[in-house]
C-alpha cells in the first residue's frame, strides 16, 4: 500500500477526472448499476480506462489490492 494514491513516477495511482457542473450518479435503489454521467476520463495505472467519456472495455490495467 506504500506506492498506492500518490500522484508519483513509480507508484501507482487511480485518477477520475470529471467535469463538476456535469456530474451526476443515475443509480438508484432500483436501478444501481446506471453509470454516473460528467466522468471525463479514468486513468488506472497510466493508461486511460475512460477517454472522452467513453469506456474502453478491452482494457484491464488494474490490478487486485491484496491483504497480507
Amino acid at each position: 500500500m506504500r506506492n498506492k494514491g500518490r500522484i508519483l513516477v513509480g507508484v501507482d495511482a487511480d485518477l477520475t477526472i470529471f467535469n463538476p457542473r456535469t456530474i451526476i450518479d443515475k443509480a438508484t435503489y432500483t436501478q444501481p448499476a446506471q453509470h454516473s454521467e460528467g466522468i471525463e476520463y479514468v486513468i488506472v495505472n497510466g493508461t486511460p480506462v475512460v477517454a472522452k467519456g467513453k469506456l474502453d472495455s478491452a482494457v484491464f490495467s488494474g490490478e487486485p489490492v491484496r491483504v497480507m
